[in-house]
Order: C-alpha cells, then sequence, then structure tokens
C-alpha cells in the first residue's frame, strides 16, 4: 500500500474546512463530517495523488452524503410502509429529500466561483458559538476547520483521546438539536471576539505548550496562524483580526532562539541576530493597517507591546516606560485582567525597578495558582535583595509549573540561589 499520509495530512489541514463548509451548508454537520473523513480513510489509499487533490476530496464526500442521506430516507420509506396506518400522517408533516436529485456539477476547484467564502466564514463562527464551552469550541475549530485529527487535539490539551471524542461527539449533537443555524449573524462583533479569542488560545497552547516535553508544539503555533490568515481573508478591514495576526508573527519570529535543547531562553537572552526579519516586518506591515482605522482593541495593544520587543535591537535598549503604558491601555481593555496587571507589574519594575513592580503584584488576587505570578515575585525579589522570599517564591512557582521546560528553568534558578545569599 502506497504511503500517501504526508499528502493526507496536508490535504486534511489545507481543505478540510473549505469542503466540511460547502457540505455542511447542504447536508447539515453531522453528514458532512462523517463523509468528509470517510473521504479522507479512502485517500491514503491513492495509488496516485490526484492532480487537483481539493475537487477529489470534495467530489468523494459528496457521493458519501449523498449515499448516507438515500440510505437513510430508503431506510425511514421502508419503516413507514411497516406501519401503514401511521404512513399518511407522518407523510403530511415530513417529507424526504434527496440531495441526490440535484443536477448540481461537482465544482473542478473548491475555491472558484462555487465558494464564496461566506460557507467558511459560517463554518468558524458556528464552531465558537456562544453557546458551547470555550474548549469545545477550540476543539471544534481544530477538528472541524483546522483538519487536525481527535488524537492530535486530545494530546495537544493533554486529554485521553475518548474524552475529546464525546466531547465533539456532544457539541455536534447540541449543534443539532438546539439547531443552531450555520449562518452569518447580523451583529459580527460578539462571536468575532469568540473566534479571535479561541484562535489566540490555540496559539499559546502551542507556543507554550502544557503537554509538550519540547516546551512548544510548532505544528499548533502555525495551525492558529493559518487559521487567523483565514480568518483576515473572511473578515477584511478588521483590525483586531490583523492585530492578532500580527502578535502572531512577531512571536513566531522569535521561535528559534527561544529553546536552547529542552532549556527555555528568556527573552533577553536570546541571539535577536536569529529572529526573522521578513516575519518581523510582516507583522508590521499588518500593524500599521490595523492601528490606521483608528479602533483600537487588545489584540492590536498586545501587537505593540510585543512590537516594542521585537524592534528592540538589544534587551537594553526596549521602550520599557512605553510597555508599562500599553499595558495600563490594555489593563482598562480587559477590565482589570489579573494577568495583564501581572505583565503590567513586569513592566513597571523595569522601568522603576522591583521594588515598584512588587507593589504592583501586592494588589493583585486571583492568581494564587498560577506558576508565573509565583515566577515573577520570585525574579523581583531577588532583584530587590531578598533571597529568602525568592526561594519560597520560586518554590511555590515550581510546584505549579505544568510545562516541562519551565519547570526545567525552575529548577535551575533554584539551584543558583545560594549564589545570592
Amino acid at each position: 500500500m502506497p504511503d500517501n499520509s504526508e499528502a493526507v495530512t496536508r490535504l486534511a489541514r489545507e481543505e478540510t474546512g473549505h469542503v466540511l463548509a460547502l457540505l455542511t451548508h447542504r447536508f447539515g454537520l453531522d453528514v458532512a463530517d462523517d463523509a468528509v473523513q470517510d473521504a479522507l480513510v479512502e485517500a491514503l489509499n491513492w495509488a496516485v495523488v490526484p492532480d487537483n487533490p481539493a475537487a477529489w476530496l470534495y467530489t468523494v464526500a459528496r457521493n458519501r452524503a449523498v449515499d448516507r442521506v438515500r440510505r437513510e430516507a430508503a431506510a425511514a420509506r421502508r419503516l413507514a410502509r411497516s406501519a401503514p396506518d401511521l404512513l399518511a400522517a407522518a407523510e403530511h408533516h415530513n417529507s424526504v429529500r434527496d440531495p441526490a436529485s440535484s443536477d448540481e456539477e461537482v465544482p473542478d476547484m473548491i475555491d472558484d466561483a462555487h465558494y464564496s467564502g461566506d460557507e467558511h466564514l459560517r463554518l468558524l463562527l458556528l464552531c465558537c458559538h456562544p453557546a458551547l464551552g470555550r474548549d469545545t469550541q477550540v476543539a471544534l475549530t481544530l477538528r472541524l476547520v483546522g483538519g487536525l485529527t481527535t488524537a492530535e487535539i486530545a494530546a495537544a490539551f493533554l486529554l485521553p483521546e475518548q474524552t475529546l471524542a464525546q466531547r465533539i461527539v456532544r457539541a455536534k449533537r447540541k449543534i443539532r438539536d438546539a439547531g443552531i443555524p450555520l449562518s452569518i449573524p447580523q451583529d459580527l462583533t460578539q462571536r468575532v471576539d469568540a473566534l479571535l479569542t479561541v484562535l489566540y488560545l490555540i496559539f499559546n497552547e502551542g507556543y507554550l505548550s502544557r503537554g509538550s516535553t519540547a516546551g512548544a508544539r510548532i505544528d499548533l503555533v502555525e495551525e492558529a496562524i493559518r487559521l487567523t490568515i483565514t480568518a483576515r481573508e473572511l473578515l477584511p478591514g478588521d483590525p483586531e483580526v490583523e492585530g492578532l495576526l500580527a502578535l502572531e508573527l512577531y512571536a513566531r519570529a522569535r521561535h528559534n532562539t527561544r529553546f536552547r535543547g529542552d532549556e527555555l531562553v528568556l527573552l533577553e537572552h536570546q541571539d535577536r541576530t536569529r529572529w526573522d526579519g521578513e516575519l518581523i516586518e510582516q507583522a508590521n506591515g499588518l500593524l500599521r493597517s490595523a492601528l490606521a482605522r483608528l479602533q483600537p482593541g487588545p489584540f492590536q495593544t498586545q501587537a505593540v507591546i510585543a512590537r516594542h520587543h521585537a524592534t528592540a535591537r538589544t534587551a537594553a535598549d526596549t521602550d520599557w516606560p512605553a510597555i508599562a503604558s500599553a499595558y495600563t491601555v490594555l489593563l482598562a481593555m480587559t477590565g482589570g485582567s489579573p494577568v495583564v496587571a501581572l505583565n503590567r507589574a513586569v513592566a513597571v519594575s523595569m522601568a522603576d525597578g522591583p521594588d515598584a513592580g512588587l507593589r504592583l503584584l501586592s494588589g493583585i488576587t486571583g492568581l494564587e495558582y498560577y506558576h508565573l505570578y509565583w515566577a515573577t515575585r520570585a525574579e523581583l525579589s531577588l532583584r530587590a535583595g531578598d533571597a529568602d522570599a525568592a526561594a519560597d517564591a520560586f518554590a511555590r512557582a515550581r510546584e505549579l509549573a505544568t510545562n516541562a521546560a519551565e519547570q526545567q528553568h525552575l529548577d535551575r534558578r533554584i539551584a543558583q540561589l545560594p549564589e545570592y545569599l
């Protein structure tokens, strides 16, 4: 049997969302999803990769969907005939439509005139419907739009595969039973906010994964960027979409310097000559475009902060007062988010000294079980000359950390404490 796994994986990542969006509009989510998955399994048996894999996937999945609906329709008719006294009443209330009766032509290319883009946007917004929990929104987006397998998503988020599979099944059932429409709401604001938050969560999980022994999951980082690019194409002119994409590209530009083997390398110690200048320029262009619309938002503000880091030639050149000011703006935008307050305290400590940062830390609540709060308190205590307080905070941070690279970093910092005594 030929090994087509790489080609099929690429097909799943790049085209599943398009094909599923088209078929869901016609057959419903359950039938469309099953049909696409069946087609991907069949693709593993390709003797030769088709010239147009996307059109192949659409054609085969559509045929699978038609076959299933026909079978179900035939079974329904046979069951109805077994109770003739109920048949007339049933037919009065219901009619079975055969999707295969249409003379619709199969498009030669998935992204031609048959595909407007609205279908893809509808699917993205369906995955991020407010009736679904945030974890479910993330899973559905990766599974239905991103083309990741259930096993891949489960591994990324430290969940048993069966648990993740059940979560997806329940979500699809909820969409069906509640009659959640595959539609674009008149007011996109809240739905776009949810979509961008989901993409940001996917990116963050890849950027510093809870489950990766290497510290990062570059596949999730790339998937989040790809999905954000898709969102920008579907929502042209949205400044927050551009802000998020810029933020992701600034972070992606530093990827090759963030780890030395399994060791986490902090920003101030990274080799800036190895940062990806082309990605940074792309991010700069996106941020300029977003800010020019004069519609500020939290992702644009975070991108502004990231730009200060990305464009500083050395760590000493970083404009910490400007970053602290941007965090003050972001704090107001996010309703006083304690994580933003933590980052602001770090920026203030770099601009005004560790004591100023520690004073701000003392006023933050809600982060008692967040390892970075304690790691920050430890580092600021060391800079302020209080090694005993630093030791206690480092120990608490190490207890709470789940990422292997961060655990190793904290172990090293704890081992270095005698140097400060």
